[in-house]
């Protein structure tokens, strides 16, 4: 069953936008647009980063929300609301509606990581652990809503919703210089990119507005090349990794002839790895999508002047570090070196001087005498080493060969 149910397809128009940004003026936050250097600098054009991260629930769907419980009848204020969601658009419906007054249920799947939950609750929202997928937490939802008589909120496939997070392409256009040639949204229901479509064809038809989903859940992708959705595996950008993509998002994207570029998961970290060193920006998965888009298509984008928006920064920071750490090792930042030496005293000091002199960092040890030494008067030692860059780990490969150690990367 999809994530909800779908509405009446209605086209959103800039000024349904316009009247959503009057609307949530004052109680959602109007990010800053920012240019790292480092960002452009790396991938060839000039990039103009959207921090929608930067909201109190960390991402892009507080717009949405607020537009929409903004609208409530007083009658429907007085009966609550209810929505399904195991992330952002959880947070988003349960702090607006603590603004506004008014109860809030979310229906979450029971494996849902307890810190989304208390979170969640920290709004003050009644939250339901229900299902294995988010699928079963829908139906479920679904089903309180007729039972308790709930307003359910969806996370995409509503035109209020779809108005409201095209604000944030709204202020991009209101806040950038002139000369902006694309526009980069990710993509997963589809609610952002189709209220950016709304915003950026009528305003400013000049500007090429590009969608991105990563390559294991390109579902809006097919779903607008009339190809059968196939879609499914783990991905970093679990916020865009949807099955059932809206369908008032997608009739507007069909009919506003927009194209949904699909990157690598390479490409997610590597965005990630470079929005946090290059522009102190912390990014989830869906968040670093755009970015990840523009530098998986340089015959796109290079030399251009393009906007992309971080939509979420919710990520675990132990994913944060395997992604920053995985990227060093990447660039060749971080080496690991194994050596067979001479199991006596004083030969580990002097591998650990020579490699310090080179320049490098010693960060983690090794010592293997049992089950890997080729001799029972050898040991095996592993290096992990941090490096300047590839060009500092060769030489202090070449300095432990000089003095007889038999080095070897990987």
């Amino acid at each position: 069953m999809p994530e909800g149910s779908a509405l009446p397809r209605r086209h959103v128009a800039l000024s349904d936008v316009r009247a959503a940004a009057a609307r949530i003026a004052g109680t959602v936050l109007r990010t800053p647009l920012v240019e790292p250097h480092a960002v452009s600098r790396a991938a060839g054009a000039r990039v103009l980063l959207k921090l929608d991260n930067l909201h109190p629930t960390g991402a892009f769907k507080e717009r949405g929300a607020a537009n929409r419980l903004a609208l409530l009848s007083a009658r429907e204020r007085e009966a609550g609301v209810i929505a399904m969601s195991a992330g952002n658009h959880a947070q988003a419906v349960a702090r607006h509606a603590h603004l506004l007054g008014i109860r809030a249920t979310i229906v979450m799947p029971r494996f849902t990581p307890s810190t989304k939950v208390v979170r969640t609750e920290s709004w003050g929202a009644r939250v339901v652990l229900h299902g294995e997928t988010l699928a079963e937490a829908a139906s479920h939802a679904h089903a309180l809503a007729l039972s308790e008589g709930l307003v359910f909120v969806h996370p995409y496939d509503d035109p209020e919703i779809v108005a409201g997070q095209g604000t944030m392409a709204l202020e991009i256009l209101e806040d950038a210089p002139s000369g902006l040639q694309s526009m980069v949204i990710p993509v997963g229901g589809g609610g952002l990119v189709a209220g950016s479509a709304a915003v950026v064809k009528e305003l400013r038809p000049d500007i090429v507005l590009y969608g991105v989903e990563v390559e294991g859940y390109p579902a809006m992708a097919q779903r607008l090349a009339g190809e059968p959705v196939k879609v499914g595996g783990p991905t970093i950008a679990e916020g865009i990794a949807v099955r059932d993509v809206g369908e008032l998002p997608a009739a507007m994207l069909a009919r506003l002839g927009i194209e949904v570029l699909v990157v690598p998961e390479r490409a997610v970290e590597r965005a990630i790895a470079l929005l946090a060193e290059g522009a102190k920006v912390v990014a989830e998965g869906a968040g670093a999508a755009g970015l990840a888009a523009i530098l998986a298509f340089p015959e796109r984008f290079a030399g251009h002047t393009v906007a992309t928006t971080v939509c979420g920064g919710n990520i675990d920071p132990r994913i944060l570090a395997n992604v920053l750490l995985r990227e060093m090792l990447r660039d060749g930042r971080i080496l690991r070196l194994h050596l067979d030496i001479p199991d006596r005293p004083g030969v580990l000091a002097d591998i650990s001087t020579r490699v310090a002199a080179a320049g490098g960092n010693v960060i983690e040890v090794s010592h293997q005498r049992l089950f890997a030494a080729p001799s029972v008067q050898t040991a095996e030692l592993e290096l992990m080493i941090e490096v300047r860059d590839a060009n500092q780990g060769a030489a202090i490969v070449a300095a432990l060969e000089a003095a007889d150690y038999t080095v070897r990367v990987g």
